[in-house]
């Protein structure tokens, strides 16, 4: 049986396209999933464009955004059967004896394999998951937002886990992708004052996030916003843009002894000094993806309504027009596309 799926090809920009590809047999402790939605993300976009900063493996079915019905289930799993109801983690191959596994951060394994760039992803009909990487969806979740469960878990992570946010604090967001603005939510529900900085072309999804998650939006320079205060600054600055400028702006507008949440990737060199760093006693921290606990508090965030994924979907299409959807999110004209295999 073979099923179309949008396939990245090669590493030239432009190589992704609809193939037919064959339906995967299952592992003994792997689940086929019937994909009933998969969300667009910054990364394929990425690949598509071949800007790109890390390796893969290709052809490669894209798509790590997804969720939907377990179609067959490995001789060997236990907790899970057909009709199931199921979203999927993104770390489809790890090492089990890493002791950063062990350590329950399998996310930071260095021989850690995702879905949509190390093995086969779900923009297509089935994929074949590691049971491990998956969780149930709670009955009131409808499937078109429990997709886009992983994208709101990498905001968890760079906001909850690894920035310091109290109730009043002053939190600056600098892009206003995806990512950006699921931060800014974060911190809203953290019980910070946010502000979410982007250019003008991003004017459509900044009146998204005003509206949406009652964030204060700046196009241009945030510097009025982030020391009106004092003059010192704000409490702590989300990179979620991933250009060296924007890190350079958060070492600027951040107050002494202050924080840094680094969640944006860019391939560019720095080209200035980060002795701010240290004259301002700051702390900058990486955030990459996410864990089990993460996934459960977020979904039991979706399913409870305290974050809402509805204002940030721009559409959702069938996977024959990928090509619109694709162009759409780049163009700035939505925040998020999800798409449909059937």
């Amino acid at each position: 049986m073979k099923s179309p799926a949008v396939v990245n090809f090669a590493p030239e920009a432009g190589s992704v396209e609809l193939r037919e590809v064959a339906k995967p047999e299952p592992g003994e402790n792997d689940v086929i999933l019937a994909v009933e939605a998969v969300g667009v993300c910054g990364s394929d976009l990425h690949q598509w464009h071949a800007s790109h900063s890390w390796p893969v493996n290709y052809p490669v079915v894209l798509g790590h955004e997804f969720g939907g019905r377990i179609a067959e289930v490995g001789k060997a799993v236990k907790g899970w059967k057909e009709g199931d109801r199921a979203v999927s983690e993104t770390a489809a191959v790890i090492n089990p004896d890493s002791p950063l596994t062990r350590a329950g951060l399998y996310n930071l394994d260095p021989n850690r394999k995702g879905f949509g760039y190390g093995v086969d992803g779900a923009m297509t009909r089935f994929v074949r998951v590691p049971a491990r990487c998956l969780h149930h969806v709670p009955d009131q979740l409808a499937i078109e937002q429990a997709a886009l469960t992983e994208p709101c878990c990498v905001a968890y992570n760079a906001v909850v886990n690894n920035a310091s946010i109290k109730p009043g604090d002053r939190v600056l967001v600098l892009g206003p992708g995806p990512i950006g603005i699921l931060c800014a939510a974060m911190a809203k529900l953290q019980g910070a004052q946010v502000a979410l900085a982007g250019l003008e072309r991003d004017r459509v999804r900044l009146e998204i996030a005003a509206q949406a998650y009652g964030c204060e939006v700046i196009i241009g320079d945030a510097t009025e916003w982030a020391k009106a205060r004092d003059g010192l600054g704000v409490d702590g600055v989300i990179d979620a843009a991933g250009a060296s400028i924007a890190l350079k702006i958060a070492l600027e507008l951040v107050r002494p002894n202050g924080w840094i949440s680094k969640v944006g990737w860019g391939p560019q060199p720095l080209n200035f000094s980060i002795d701010p760093l240290v004259q301002k006693n700051i702390r900058l921290q990486g955030s990459f993806s996410h864990n089990w606990p993460v996934w459960e508090r977020v979904l039991a965030l979706l399913a409870s309504g305290q974050l809402d994924v509805k204002p940030i979907t721009g559409g959702i299409w069938g996977l024959e027009a990928w090509h619109d959807a694709f162009e759409k999110m780049h163009s700035g004209a939505i925040v998020k596309a999800v798409l449909k295999p059937v």
